[in-house]
């Protein structure tokens, strides 16, 4: 390691521990004041603990998600309808390997139909996974605020993307 390496690790290390150190200090306080403004008043009475009331808003399901999926395809339905065009979808399917027993990495992407190229273009890509050839996946997205025509794909290695029916998102 060079001097000049040697110093720039050195001085990062430093500042790393001077910053720990302010945090530290920081969070201290806070609780400190956050302990002193919860205790007893000089008048021997106590403050009471403020209640906070949670509430949900439960989303009805909109359609049923559908029966077991085939392999080869995907199928898509509706989970929830929220507010601002703001839609939850479940897609499923069945990855095809060319062994039933051996396991396949897959990945999910989200389309959407572009006027202007006339193509599907990716609007959201997701996680990769792992799966046996019988097991079945599902993908949960969320599509808010954006009107158009879209699909979903699955894509498997070692075999080319199986593409949902094109599904209409509107306001």
């Amino acid at each position: 390691m060079t001097s000049r390496s040697a110093t720039v690790l050195v001085t990062g290390t430093a500042n790393a521990a001077k910053l720990f150190v302010a945090a530290l200090a920081f969070t201290s306080a806070y609780v400190g004041f956050t302990a002193y403004s919860n205790a007893t008043s000089g008048t021997g009475a106590q403050t009471r603990p403020t209640q906070i009331a949670l509430s949900a808003r439960e989303l009805p399901v909109v359609e049923k998600i559908a029966a077991p999926v085939k392999a080869g395809e995907v199928t898509l339905s509706l989970l929830a309808a929220g507010e601002n065009c703001a839609k939850s979808y479940v897609a499923r399917s069945r990855p095809t390997p060319s062994e039933p027993a051996e396991p396949v990495t897959y990945g999910w992407r989200l389309t959407r139909w572009s006027q202007a190229t006339k193509t599907w273009r990716t609007y959201l890509a997701d996680y990769d996974g792992f799966a046996r050839g019988a097991d079945s996946v599902e993908w949960r997205l969320h599509v808010s605020g954006d009107p158009g025509w879209y699909r979903v794909e699955l894509s498997v290695a070692g075999a080319e993307p199986v593409k949902s029916e094109r599904f209409q998102v509107s306001c």
